[in-house]
């Protein structure tokens, strides 16, 4: 019980303690192993029908950084952290069904014609969807599994910062970004130079309703 409130307890601390740093030490290099970790565990965020249907851009190189600046409008956080991740969505996760559920069963996850079976139901559910929905779910996964990764890199001492202030066409135009794939955000990486203010939060009461919904 002692060992459980106590993860309770870091996991709260990990929540209270991130913030939207947006001066970095540029000096300060995190490696690409561990950039691989956090990605890592930052795809352990749950997704529609597990398809995962997140892709990142890792730029770490300084020349890059600056050819991403003014598509990111100037934000000086983007070549001064660590490392800027690009996180897209991919409209066409389905075309994945077969090789996640069947990685599934080859795990010993689930039996393999339940695994086939709702591999089939995924692709052919999701590929007869309008482009505008999945877009709409390609974002929500994408926010996911954002929010995942600032968290874990939080819980190592890292800081983060969401960005939703960019030019997706221009993104798209520099890493030659085919239409498959919707820009969701950027998020710089590295360690704070000057620690992000904390903000405040509106009460519970304003935003939570039980069992009905008062506007």
């Amino acid at each position: 019980m002692a060992a459980e409130l106590k993860v309770e307890q870091e996991f709260s601390k990990v929540i209270r303690e991130r913030r939207s740093v947006r001066k970095y030490d540029p000096s300060w290099k995190i490696s690409d192993e561990e950039i691989k970790e956090l990605l890592a565990e930052a795809t352990l965020a749950p997704s529609s029908s597990n398809l995962q249907p997140w892709r990142f851009i890792v730029i770490t190189d300084q020349e890059i950084k600056g050819k991403l600046l003014p598509v990111a409008f100037n934000q000086a956080q983007v070549t001064e952290a660590s490392a800027v991740i690009a996180v897209l969505g991919d409209t066409e996760a389905y075309s994945n069904a077969e090789a996640i559920y069947g990685h599934a069963s080859a795990n010993g996850l689930m039996p393999e014609d339940v695994a086939a079976a709702m591999a089939k139901r995924s692709r052919e559910g999701y590929s007869s969807l309008p482009k505008e929905k999945l877009e709409d779910i390609a974002l929500v996964d994408g926010g996911l599994v954002s929010m995942q990764l600032m968290l874990a890199a939080r819980a190592r001492g890292y800081d983060t910062v969401p960005m939703g202030g960019f030019d997706p066409a221009g993104l798209k135009e520099l890493f030659q970004i085919s239409d498959r794939y919707i820009p969701v955000m950027l998020i710089a990486l590295g360690k704070a130079s000057v620690e992000g203010r904390p903000t405040g939060r509106l009460p519970l009461e304003e935003i939570a309703y039980w069992n009905g919904f008062q506007a």
